[in-house]
């Protein structure tokens, strides 16, 4: 099959796009012919050697895929050959990735692909829209009518959790950081939105929620807790999924005043339970048209290098070239 792959841990260069043998199903995994596979910032990191992991090498890189089950282990039993499916997690803690033309995948870690969505949208949704749901439901418990300032709503993770918090009824804010970006924010659902790089965001969230919000979801790898415990209201949540080494000062005696929560996360931690039910939610809001995934570009496998450097410039050097997914067309 052609993968594309490292066969040690390093920059971009590192990846090899060749021929690697075709992976048999073991136990409860199924074999899956992807069609569409995505990029996320954490490849990166595993495939530059920045997050500690089992690594099985030569490595497949990639968390996301979407694609058609070839075949299935002598334990599995949740899919069919022929069926569409779609999932993230691999490519980390000892998995096998998702960018090769076939992939094994334990079937805890799939999710079927609804009648009408194209396998380039699940695959673009699987990482984040995971990731999103995780947070707005299972950690910070978003309820009706409560309000979220989406910190760096123009991102891929930011205009995920926009839409979700729609869907869940809640009232969003969003801070991004130009005019353009403002439109889209206001086009995916944000009812509110505040651009950091002209005016004053304290000032500014504090004028459109004056009770504070409800909850702040953070995405920049730099935060200001200064300025997200400054906005939120009495109770308020703040969630943290980004920024491994980030040491931002603490205002203590401001976060437990306003008796808030400081909540953090990471996707791949959460057990297979959780992560199928917001897939089974990520699928009904798909169906129905109130989550769609914002796809920057779609390339051949034999471009993942160059894609990882795009997605790297984007993410630790702030580009700002990228809007939305990398989309990989295995």
């Amino acid at each position: 099959m052609r993968a594309a792959y490292i066969t040690e841990t390093g920059p971009a260069e590192k990846i090899q796009v060749d021929t690697l043998p075709d992976p048999i199903p073991q136990a409860q995994e199924v074999l899956v012919r992807v069609t569409a596979a995505a990029v996320n910032p954490i490849d990166t990191y595993i495939r530059g050697g920045l997050v500690a992991m089992e690594l099985p090498l030569p490595l497949v890189v990639g968390c996301d895929l979407a694609g058609v089950v070839e075949a299935v282990g002598p334990e599995a039993s949740r899919f069919r050959v022929g069926d569409r499916v779609w999932g993230s997690n691999q490519g980390l803690l000892g998995r096998q990735g998702s960018f090769a033309e076939l992939a094994a995948v334990d079937e805890q870690w799939l999710y079927p692909t609804p009648d009408g969505v194209e396998d380039e949208t699940v695959a673009a949704t699987a990482l984040v829209g995971i990731t999103a749901h995780l947070g707005l439901v299972q950690e910070a418990n978003l309820q009706p009518n409560e309000t979220i300032v989406v910190s760096g709503g123009g991102g891929a993770i930011g205009s995920t959790v926009i839409q979700m918090a729609r869907a869940l009824d809640a009232h969003v804010v969003a801070t991004t950081g130009s005019e353009e970006s403002m439109a889209y924010c206001q086009t995916l659902g944000a009812e509110k939105t505040i651009n950091y790089r002209s005016e004053n965001l304290l000032a500014q969230v504090v004028e459109q929620v004056p009770e504070g919000a409800d909850l702040w979801w953070e995405t920049s790898r730099n935060v200001d807790l200064d300025l997200a415990i400054g906005a939120l209201g009495l109770g308020g949540r703040l969630i943290l999924m980004a920024g491994r080494d980030a040491r931002p000062e603490f205002p203590v005696g401001l976060f437990y005043v306003k008796c808030c929560k400081l909540l953090g996360f990471a996707m791949f931690q959460a057990s297979a339970a959780i992560q199928r039910k917001a897939a089974e939610a990520i699928n009904d809001w798909l169906v129905k048209g109130k989550l769609k995934p914002t796809i920057d570009r779609v390339v051949p496998l034999e471009e993942t290098p160059a894609m990882h450097r795009l997605q790297e410039e984007n993410t630790l050097s702030g580009a700002r070239t990228l809007r939305g997914k990398i989309v990989v067309k295995v």
